[in-house]
């Protein structure tokens, strides 16, 4: 499992005072789903729980753990509330690789056999050593769990598996555009290169084929709050004051006085910025946010233009 910044677990309080309580208005989920017709599914992150939205339709109430794009993921606290909103979930969606570990306490301590968990991990056949855990960036993640939904959802609701199916179709109709223009990357740009910060958008920049000129063990060590040797800080620089960077990609969310001098070395050589997320920024869909961040990094490696926030 990668070493990525421990996230505060203020949920063992909760679960050991007996707080956690099965579904999220107060009852079984079994009879919460049964009484509104509706499948109770949670994501871990917005992003997650925005495809099993797209998905379920009518026919799911879908909430997000975590859900602000302004705040720094690894330093989320899984409250009472939170625990319960779990807990009583019909389906749960979670990333797995150590970035959600709160969601396994909490499953654990609420076991439901009836509940049907999709860990992200898990469904890709990813080892626990998998060193960047941001697998909503890889192309091949989103369309997996769309299909495996669907399962899930005509499982508990045989009679609308139609509607789910048809939901599916259309999802994967509105993803082609960024898987295609991931494709087109490589030909419209050959040979562009970025510096980053942490491996946020690490899966999405390979399958562009943008070089990463930042080592990984610099976006570990950024990602894991850990200080970065001083020459791979002074190997960083030299990408920008050589020009060797056709951009810059830093994570929005986690900035610290590194990553703010790693900015400021980009502006004074001229070097456009892209901002990527780990949370899904308000008023997207996960596919527009695909999008929006493949046409910053174009902007930047064809235009020179920065777009720091989406």
């Amino acid at each position: 499992m990668p070493s990525i910044r421990p996230i505060a677990f203020s949920v063992f309080l909760a679960l050991a005072l007996g707080i956690v309580v099965a579904g999220c208005g107060g009852g079984s989920s079994t009879a919460s789903a049964s009484s509104e017709g509706k499948i109770s599914a949670v994501g871990a992150e917005n992003e997650y729980a925005n495809v099993i939205e797209q998905i379920g339709g009518k026919y799911v109430d879908v909430s997000a753990v975590e859900s602000d794009p302004n705040t720094d993921p690894h330093t989320f606290e899984a409250s009472a509330s939170v625990a319960q909103q779990v807990s009583g979930a019909d389906v749960l969606v979670e990333n797995g690789v150590g970035y959600d570990s709160y969601m396994e306490k909490i499953e654990s301590a609420s076991s439901n056999s009836s509940r049907k968990v999709i860990n992200v991990q898990e469904l890709l056949g990813l080892p626990d050593s998998t060193p960047n855990p941001h697998l909503w960036y890889k192309p091949e993640t989103m369309p997996a769990v769309a299909k495996h939904l669907v399962a899930d959802f005509s499982e508990l609701q045989p009679a609308h598996k139609a509607y789910f199916e048809a939901n599916l179709k259309k999802f994967e109709a509105s993803l082609k555009p960024w898987l295609k223009g991931l494709e087109d990357f490589t030909t419209k740009f050959p040979g562009a290169a970025v510096a980053t910060t942490e491996p946020v958008a690490d899966y999405m920049l390979e399958a562009a084929g943008i070089e990463n000129l930042t080592p990984f063990t610099m976006q570990a060590d950024i990602m894991n709050d850990a200080d970065p040797a001083p020459q791979a800080i002074a190997e960083q620089e030299s990408t920008f004051s050589e020009r060797r960077a056709d951009a810059f990609v830093y994570n929005q969310q986690v900035t610290d006085s590194i990553t703010q001098k790693f900015l400021e070395s980009a502006a004074d050589n001229e070097v456009p910025v892209v901002g990527v997320y780990e949370t899904m920024p308000t008023g997207y869909t996960y596919q527009r946010w695909m999008m929006a961040e493949l046409k910053a990094l174009e902007e930047a490696v064809g235009n020179g233009k920065s777009t720091e926030e989406l």
